[in-house]
């Protein structure tokens, strides 16, 4: 019997994120969702259909809104037990030769800080109440090089490392972190959106043909996140696992 936990799921609004949410309200958990769209947080809201789901407009990019939303989400549910980040900015590939200069950073910062701010949002609230869970997603790019994906590559990279290093600090405070990467994700909009694009289209078709086990759902990533911040998983922290029905197997 699973007890219930208060969860906090940036990015929570669609794709992977809303899959986690409607697994852990499944269980019985209290859960709230954040997204910069209200207008998505509240279709987000009606899709779920659950009296333990709420909303916090939130972009996860900027400091002091995730601040904020910590303080709001940690009111609401009297604490917070586990926080999945799953806001990650939509990147889309591009050769590197075709990126501007000026525009570099700012993309790699796009799928980047969105991800880490809430995890450091959250560390003094973790640190005070004396542990939790932390589950950042990524991508395999930050594992493994392909063409297209040198901005988004950088920034996945550096969630890994971001969850690695925020792991061995924390341990002692009882809190465990750890990164979920995957390759391509169906049943979310990002997936459907990428297809359609011409580049990124070829890109991922091609990475299908090597999901010799079946390419990954939205529901099992969501079947992931929900393990590792179980009881069963409290042993677990700074580990990268990759989910990509054999697209890749680093």
């Amino acid at each position: 019997m699973i007890s219930t936990r208060r969860v906090l799921i940036s990015g929570g609004t669609a794709g992977i994120g809303l899959a986690t949410a409607r697994l852990l309200l499944e269980q019985g958990d209290r859960v709230v969702i954040s997204g910069r769209s209200p207008e998505r947080g509240e279709a987000a809201l009606r899709s779920l259909n659950h009296h333990e789901a709420s909303f916090i407009a939130c972009d996860a990019s900027d400091p002091a809104q995730c601040v904020a939303m910590v303080d709001v989400a940690a009111e609401r549910l009297g604490g917070i037990d586990a926080l999945v980040s799953s806001a990650g900015g939509n990147p889309r590939p591009r050769l590197l030769k075709d990126t501007p200069c000026e525009d570099l950073l700012p993309s790699i910062n796009r799928s980047l800080a969105p991800t880490i701010m809430p995890a450091r949002a959250i560390l003094p609230l973790m640190t005070g109440q004396g542990g939790g869970s932390i589950i950042c997603f990524a991508s395999d790019a930050g594992k493994l090089s392909t063409p297209g994906e040198v901005a988004i590559g950088t920034a996945m990279a550096g969630i890994i490392m971001f969850c690695r290093a925020m792991a061995e600090e924390t341990k002692r405070n009882g809190i465990r972190v750890n990164c979920i990467t995957p390759s391509i994700v169906e049943g979310t909009e990002l997936h459907d959106d990428l297809m359609a694009d011409t580049f990124a289209g070829k890109l991922f078709t091609k990475a299908k043909l090597r999901a010799e086990l079946g390419v990954v759902q939205a529901s099992e990533v969501a079947a992931l996140a929900n393990f590792l911040i179980s009881a069963e998983a409290m042993r677990i922290t700074g580990q990268t696992i990759s989910i990509t029905g054999g697209i890749s197997t680093i």
